[in-house]
């Protein structure tokens, strides 16, 4: 394709924020259209963006795929004739994949995963709001903000009145309104499905906001998951300090939760 470059089509998926795979030759052996050095982007919904090879190097790249971003770890594989399969040798961290071409050719392919960077919701505009997105920013994590909170140097989303963000489990949220607004922070907190929350706010005060929450017929699964008072006790006094016990929980609970490329999880 005239002016095509696959460089270019990484970036628009990056941009995009959906979560894709990049697909490298690695090595080929044999008759084959694919060549070492070439690579695709493979969206999560299967489309190969570039050129990799034939069908059947298709079709294992895809299925590839699929397990990278399922796993969050890169994949080795190998594609190559049925009868070879077995001839593993030093190769065997690779998985296999037969292929049926007539070509007969064989192909070794990187797979590696890029998902945006979790996101940290916060709510309120405190002090401790805006000391918590600065750093948050600092460690990488996408930060979103209600509007009208300053986020001092921090590249933040501020959400319009209303607007609700479609946080996946791997994502938290801090409810540092701190008197403005707690219940309908907390509540809106909740309702998404992210996989932490947090309120700053002493245990009772959490503990009667839940039973408010609880007779407005919240989920009690949910209610669960709230955690306060938010952050790790390191004796923290100012916003700062607060900010970063917060952030030193929310690492701890993301690596807990880590997938490892086997699969298994920590903790």
């Amino acid at each position: 394709m005239a002016g095509f470059d696959i460089y270019d089509e990484i970036e628009t998926l990056r941009r995009a924020g959906a979560p894709f795979c990049v697909a490298t030759v690695i090595r080929t052996a044999d008759a084959t259209s694919a060549k070492a050095g070439a690579k695709a982007a493979v969206t999560g919904a299967g489309k190969i963006i570039g050129h990799l090879g034939g069908a059947c190097v298709q079709r294992a790249v895809c299925a590839a795929s699929t397990e990278a971003l399922s796993a969050g770890a890169p994949r080795l594989i190998s594609v190559r004739p049925s009868e070879n399969v077995v001839d593993l040798g030093c190769e065997a961290e690779m998985q296999l994949y037969k292929s049926g071409c007539p070509s007969g050719g064989t192909v070794d392919l990187l797979i590696e995963p890029w998902r945006a960077a979790p996101c940290l919701m916060i709510y309120g505009a405190t002090p401790i709001a805006r000391a918590l997105s600065e750093h948050a920013a600092l460690m990488g994590f996408r930060v979103m903000m209600e509007v009208g909170a300053e986020a001092g140097q921090a590249e933040v989303a501020r959400l319009e009145e209303g607007e609700m963000p479609a946080l996946e489990p791997r994502d938290v949220v801090v409810v540092a309104s701190q008197g403005k607004g707690d219940m309908a922070a907390l509540s809106a907190a909740l309702s998404t499905q992210a996989g932490w929350v947090a309120m700053v706010a002493s245990r009772r005060k959490a503990d009667v906001l839940r039973d408010k929450l609880t007779v407005q017929g919240v989920d009690a699964a949910r209610l669960a998951v709230l955690k306060s008072p938010a952050g790790l006790n390191i004796g923290a006094v100012d916003p700062h300090e607060i900010a970063l016990s917060i952030l030193a929980e929310i690492v701890a609970w993301k690596n807990a939760h880590a997938v490892h490329p086997a699969g298994r999880q920590s903790g």
